[in-house]
């Protein structure tokens, strides 16, 4: 049951987080923009602390309820199930019957417990719960913190599928090898386990762990992104309607091969996150939390608030202690029970207003700091960052939030909620806007500068150019984006496309631009790489329940006479080279030029001096870059004949930075040779 020294370590920890925070001062005052709203900073910070010594930031949820194997052998099932009249458990240990042996008495507080005898239940058998409402009838329903559930039907449908709780308590549990791998910087490679496969069907855990994570750790990736590992009933979903919060997604394969992907996954040095949907839940009853008493207010907020409009889900109740306490638990019970390095919190933008964001452009400070703002939802992601980083001082945190509140990746005690990082969403934007509605010639330097390195100073930033919404249900992929039909038949290395030469050509500069301007982190979504073509598309009725675009076409990366091999290893070279000079994210990249008419972009950082020729047809022979003393050689260049580029540039070439006077100051330039749309990237000779 309740792991005592655990509890004591924990409350330790947030006792002297708290101690702190009431004793910090309020640092995003230093942001003159954020004077007028002092005041609501301060005040939230009180909200948060408030709710904090209310709740004592409890995370045991999981270990009260549920069903959980005591130390003499025997077993005891709990539940929260106020308001109803009985409740049976029900299952391949009793036939599926009502029986009296296995029903469940009250106790308090909505509370139902029952005792069984050790040999009650065995590993693998399913059950559920047998449930009589307080207004007459009765309902199935599962366990809230069931650790497996599976389903009995076709995966196809969501309709009429079977789903049902397993004791899971195998003879051998599974032993844990590795430790934590430490990295300073994600590298993400944002991964679906279930369409990491060539084949038109669902891909695995022991899949994805023999074949996915040597590909990604060769790649140059540190941390993994799993989506859609919780629970959920609709496979179409992308896991973003969730129904059991504490299990893995049966389709996927069982948790002890879910531990052996993690597993494996700190062996070769990669982190593990999984997306956490806490912003809403599936609004199927049967098999998810929706009416589990049979009101629509036990976990949610009753009437219209609980629903939400447009993604027909749940939408939880934070003010509720018992909410908070079931969401924080599910945060240590991922962290604990599958070593987990961290999460990205998804839909963050609906948790943290009223009206969940929708048609909003968030355009003033106004915006983030008026009576549509959910004080509740703050307070919670506030208390889940803090008591994830109390547990696990290592473990990383991503906000998924379109409207650009200040203060999320601040700290507590500055008014914010705590999270490591935030994605910046409005990179991705801006390339999508380039690369799909204006011409070359016209792309603005100075506004894509602006808008690769414009953040907070108080906040870290995860920069990409595209992860899985951007080619989700019906969107373009950036490479499909940039090249089109011209995908389907223009790709051999024979073939003759002047659409694929230039979409070859952008996306290794937007990738490389994005990487190198990023704050803290980069992303890349599984076979983007690549250029993976086409869209992501899962089975549905629409498609004909169909997996064709529900999976990712690893032999096209791996052919050597398609231009996709090309783009794939330009991005392993690409993260290699981040590899070797760690020390680039420690540092801010300094603008060296920006030119509007020739379309350069040139800057330094960490050492490095990456300069870019965005122009579609004028070449520069010899650009001048400033630089400090030294000799220069190249260390990247996207168009190397093994990049899929043509080799203009050329290898091997050294050149020594040379004296210029000008008005009394004495510069160091080097002249380097930039085609059209290509860029490169140098650094001090290796000579000795």
């Amino acid at each position: 049951m309740v792991s005592k020294r655990i509890n004591k370590t924990l409350r330790h920890s947030l006792k002297i987080a708290t101690e702190h925070f009431e004793n910090t001062p309020c640092r995003l005052r230093e942001d003159a923009s954020l004077k007028p709203f002092l005041s609501e900073l301060r005040f939230r910070r009180k909200y948060i602390l408030d709710r904090w010594k209310a709740l004592e930031v409890q995370q045991d949820w999981h270990e009260q309820f549920g069903l959980h194997r005591l130390s003499d052998g025997s077993w005891i099932f709990r539940e929260w199930l106020p308001g109803v009249k009985g409740v049976w458990l029900k299952g391949d240990f009793n036939g599926w019957r009502k029986e009296d042996a296995f029903m469940l008495h009250h106790t308090e507080n909505g509370i139902w417990e029952g005792y069984f005898p050790a040999s009650a239940f065995h590993h693998g058998e399913r059950y559920g719960m047998q449930i009589a409402w307080a207004e007459g009838g009765e309902g199935y329903r599962l366990p809230s913190c069931a650790t497996y559930v599976v389903r009995h039907k076709t995966p196809f449908n969501e309709y009429g599928v079977a789903f049902n709780a397993v004791v899971w308590n195998p003879e051998n549990p599974y032993q844990w090898k590795h430790r934590h791998p430490h990295h300073a910087f994600p590298l993400i490679y944002e991964s679906h386990v279930g369409m990491a496969t060539s084949e038109e069907r669902i891909g695995t855990f022991a899949e994805f762990t023999r074949k996915m994570l040597p590909r990604i750790a060769s790649g140059g990736y540190n941390t993994v992104q799993l989506m859609g590992i919780q629970q959920h009933p609709y496979y179409g979903s992308f896991g973003y309607h969730v129904s059991s919060f504490y299990s893995i997604c049966d389709l996927f394969g069982t948790p002890d091969e879910f531990k052996e992907l993690v597993d494996t996954a700190h062996g070769l040095g990669l982190r593990v996150i999984i997306d956490l949907v806490h912003s809403h839940a599936a609004s199927n009853e049967t098999e998810g939390l929706s009416r589990q008493n049979n009101t629509d207010y036990l976990y949610f907020h009753s009437g219209p608030r609980g629903y939400h409009p447009a993604w027909g889900s749940r939408c939880f109740d934070y003010h509720k202690d018992e909410v908070c306490r079931f969401l924080l638990s599910n945060c240590r019970f991922w962290l604990q029970e599958y070593h987990i390095d961290g999460f990205r919190f998804d839909g963050v933008t609906s948790m943290l207003y009223l009206d969940h964001g929708l048609s909003r452009s968030f355009n003033g400070y106004d915006d983030y700091f008026s009576s549509n703002v959910d004080m509740d939802a703050i307070a919670y992601l506030a208390m889940a960052n803090k008591a994830i980083h109390a547990l696990r001082p290592g473990a990383w945190t991503i906000a998924e939030d379109v409207s650009g509140m200040p203060g999320l990746c601040s700290a507590i005690t500055e008014g914010g909620c705590g999270f490591d990082f935030r994605l910046a969403m409005g990179v991705t934007d801006f390339w999508f806007k380039l690369a799909d509605g204006m011409k070359d010639e016209n792309w603005p330097m100075g506004t894509l500068w602006y808008e690769l390195t414009n953040r907070r100073a108080d906040e870290r930033c995860i920069s990409y150019v595209e992860c899985h919404d951007q080619a989700l249900v019906g969107g373009k992929s950036f490479a499909f984006t940039l090249m089109d039909a011209d995908m389907y038949d223009k790709m051999h290395v024979s073939s003759q496309s002047l659409r694929v030469e230039r979409g070859i050509a952008l996306h290794k500069m937007a990738r490389l631009l994005t990487l190198a301007t990023a704050g803290h982190g980069y992303l890349n979504f599984m076979g983007n790489e690549f250029g993976h073509p086409e869209w992501i598309d899962f089975p549905r009725e629409g498609n004909g329940w169909s997996y064709a675009h529900a999976r990712r076409l690893w032999h096209l990366r791996d052919d050597g006479q398609l231009r996709f091999k090309g783009l794939g290893d330009f991005d392993q070279a690409m993260m290699a080279l981040f590899h070797l000079t760690p020390d680039v994210f420690r540092r801010c990249p300094q603008l060296v030029e920006c030119d509007e008419m020739r379309k350069i972009i040139v800057f330094e950082r960490g050492g490095l001096y990456f300069a870019f020729n965005f122009h579609p047809t004028m070449p520069q022979p010899k650009l001048p870059v400033m630089v400090t003393p030294g000799i220069y050689e190249p260390y990247l260049d996207s168009d190397d004949v093994s990049f899929g580029g043509h080799g203009l540039i050329g290898k091997g070439w050294k050149t020594k930075a040379t004296p210029i006077i000008s008005n009394d100051c004495e510069n160091w330039l080097i002249y380097v040779n930039l085609p059209p749309q290509t860029a490169v990237v140098m650094g001090p000779s290796h000579e000795t």
